[in-house]
């Protein structure tokens, strides 16, 4: 399914914080100038393929005209180096006009979804790889519930979950006619959520809170809320996205992954498959400072114990693959397996890292063709 089974996705958020000030992470890292070097550094590593993002607000910054300037030099740059891409139609970033608990925000995010298509198609003939719209229950929550992301609502999870279904139903249409080999990848975080183990009266809650996590994939799928539109055939890869802070004691703090209350993640990867039977990866992982080959080593042991016990598991994403300024604060965020880049687009390497990362190629390939 995919090109290599170690990827690398590129940061590539486009919110407007509070404070006004709109992200682009893309261009932030500078591989919006450098991508074909970046993808020869990944290559170098035995990664060929890639997560990428679109620019929904430089790309239609009038409603209906389409700027697709921003993501043309990096749609070449996979062309030309044969790198094979996922795309992000949606990254938390829409354009200023639109409200997006509007009706016309799906009905334009299908339209923009179809013109992106149409631009692909015409630039290569690979089989096109697109997520409609990035972490649909992570936003629902971050920015209907919890006021963290733009729109900073309060009390509208539910709503803007529903909302990015529809729009994400709308993408998955609009890609479809115009090329109906488009497979269609949907990525949320895998979470476990327990009481505390002193409060057993939460237990409910808990598991209510932490099934949760399975809403937007059942109403994809139109097994919850089927008058949203959802059908199996829309439920085609799952990524899961996991971090050392997706476990927590409810109502609480995280629970470290050594901790004796932690679930393994291969349990977690399990009872996705279990449940969808679908393709299956891990499209987001990765760590900061010197915590970052360990939490590689944890993850892929895990993603290899699942593979042993019957869970087929395309990949696994270092994300991010090139480190860039945090959201909030700018700071140089060291959890990538490159460093910023210099003028000349060069980028110091993050060598624990990359040891560990051919350490773990080499582990892969062995339960690979122990299987053939």
């Amino acid at each position: 399914m995919f090109q290599s089974f170690f990827m690398g996705g590129f940061e590539c958020s486009t919110q407007r914080l509070l404070s006004g000030k709109r992200l682009n992470v893309t261009a932030a890292t500078g591989h919006d100038k450098f991508a074909v070097a970046d993808y020869q550094r990944l290559q170098q590593q035995g990664i060929y393929t890639v997560r990428e993002g679109l620019c929904w607000h430089l790309i239609e910054q009038s409603p209906e005209k389409y700027d697709f300037s921003s993501a043309l030099p990096i749609i070449r740059a996979a062309r030309d180096t044969k790198m094979q891409v996922i795309w992000d139609l949606f990254h938390y970033g829409w354009p200023d006009d639109i409200d997006i608990f509007s009706p016309e925000f799906v009905s334009r995010f299908g339209n923009m979804a179809r013109a992106f298509m149409e631009l692909l198609t015409e630039e290569t003939d690979q089989t096109p790889f697109v997520t409609p719209v990035n972490e649909i229950s992570f936003i629902a929550w971050a920015a209907g519930d919890v006021a963290y992301l733009n729109p900073f609502a309060r009390g509208r999870g539910d709503e803007l979950k529903i909302q990015l279904i529809k729009a994400a139903i709308a993408a998955i249409e609009s890609v479809w006619e115009v090329n109906p080999r488009t497979r269609i990848v949907h990525l949320d975080p895998v979470i476990n959520i327990i009481p505390h183990p002193d409060k057993p009266e939460e237990r409910d809650e808990a598991e209510g809170y932490r099934l949760s996590q399975y809403q937007a994939w059942d109403m994809l799928a139109g097994r919850f809320c089927p008058e949203l539109g959802g059908q199996e055939k829309y439920l085609d890869i799952i990524g899961v996205n996991y971090y050392d802070r997706n476990q927590r004691i409810h109502n609480e703090g995280p629970i470290k992954y050594n901790d004796p209350l932690y679930r393994p993640f291969r349990e977690l990867l399990q009872e996705v498959f279990e449940r969808y039977g679908r393709p299956l990866f891990v499209s987001e992982t990765g760590a900061e400072d010197d915590f970052r080959p360990v939490w590689f080593n944890y993850v892929c042991t895990e993603v290899v114990a699942a593979m042993k016990a019957g869970v087929p598991i395309e990949g696994i994403c270092l994300y991010p693959i090139v480190n860039h300024p945090g959201w909030d604060d700018d700071r140089h965020c060291h959890n990538g397996l490159w460093d910023y880049c210099n003028e000349s687009g060069d980028r110091e390497i993050y060598q624990p890292l990359a040891d560990e990362l051919q350490y773990q190629r080499q582990q892969i390939e062995l339960l690979m063709k122990s299987h053939k």
